[in-house]
């Protein structure tokens, strides 16, 4: 049976400085990009070949119906999305000398934090829901979600952390929010996924000389999490089951260009293979890999197809 994934979260445009500037100060030139990295990864996977449906709050604004076009060119579908009033969230993204991306958020009276119990579907056995960043840790929806998401225990679910230390500063704070969603994953089996930093950043509130890895392997174990998936950046990436059994795969050699939704990617690369296409647990990771180095060979968060994955590691193998 064809998995459904059911993608939720935020939608938000990305506002990335051009190469070109005007003369002076008096104005700037931008990219307003479609971006937020639930979005992204329902992106990915429509451009994977996979059934995905984005599960959001889309404003009417202009922004709105750039999200939306952006989503349905990927095969993204949008029967379960909700219309609002609300305006688009931006973020404001600046990039280093290395090409990483931070983020200034613009959140206030925007469409993705308002969820009503209205706007959410029933899933069933056959669906996958991913869940993910700040639609988990902004009120008032980040409860309406939680709430739901314990109420639908048929699907399968993973979870990204996706942590933005400029939305909520204190890792002690932000982990708190986190640890629920935990448990919702862990009374599923499900999936948790986080970057390095992520955990990093979360693990300044108890134990910030804990090796990242580590940590994870112990929420595996604490929540009863079915399997934890950490990204690594440039070093590849790691997967942890119960008992601290690892495998680990290295990264894929790429011109990074801008690292904007190379996790988001990442997942989309890796739960098309390890859900969708019930691939091993090791070539699911390749394939998450494969698919982030070659999101950060581009600029701004431009996935890649199955082919172009496929040639990725046919061209590195061996």
């Amino acid at each position: 049976m064809t998995t459904r994934f059911v993608v939720c979260g935020e939608t938000l445009i990305d506002l990335i400085q051009a190469d070109q500037q005007p003369d002076g100060f008096a104005s700037s030139a931008w990219w307003a990009t479609s971006a937020g990295g639930p979005m992204n990864t329902a992106v990915a996977l429509g451009e994977l070949g996979a059934d995905v449906h984005f599960l959001g709050r889309l404003s009417a604004d202009a922004f709105g119906a750039q999200l939306r076009g952006h989503l349905a060119n990927a095969a993204v579908a949008l029967d379960l999305t909700a219309e609002s009033a609300q305006a688009t969230s931006l973020a404001v993204v600046s990039l280093d000398s290395d090409g990483n991306a931070s983020y200034t958020f613009h959140f206030a009276d925007t469409a993705n934090f308002d969820w009503r119990e209205s706007d959410l579907p029933k899933l069933a056995g056959a669906d996958w829901l991913h869940i993910a960043s700040l639609a988990c840790v902004v009120p008032p929806g980040s409860e309406v979600l939680l709430d739901w998401s314990q109420g639908t225990p048929a699907a399968g679910i993973s979870y990204d952390i996706n942590v933005r230390p400029t939305v909520i500063s204190d890792p002690g704070e932000y982990l708190a929010k986190v640890r629920p969603w935990l448990r919702v994953v862990g009374l599923r089996q499900g999936i948790l996924k986080a970057s390095d930093d992520d955990i990093a950043f979360l693990a300044q509130a108890e134990s910030p000389e804990a090796d990242p890895v580590d940590v994870l392997a112990g929420w595996v174990d604490d929540y009863h999490l079915g399997l934890g998936v950490l990204t690594l950046g440039p070093a590849g990436a790691v997967a942890v089951r119960a008992g601290n059994r690892r495998t680990a795969v290295p990264g894929f050699a790429t011109s990074v260009v801008d690292t904007v939704g190379a996790g988001d990617t990442f997942m989309a690369g890796f739960l098309d293979g390890y859900v969708g296409r019930e691939l091993d647990l090791e070539t699911s990771l390749v394939r998450g890999t494969a698919a982030a180095a070659i999101v950060c060979s581009r600029r701004g968060a431009v996935p890649p197809s199955t082919a172009e994955v496929d040639a990725l590691i046919e061209a590195n193998a061996g």
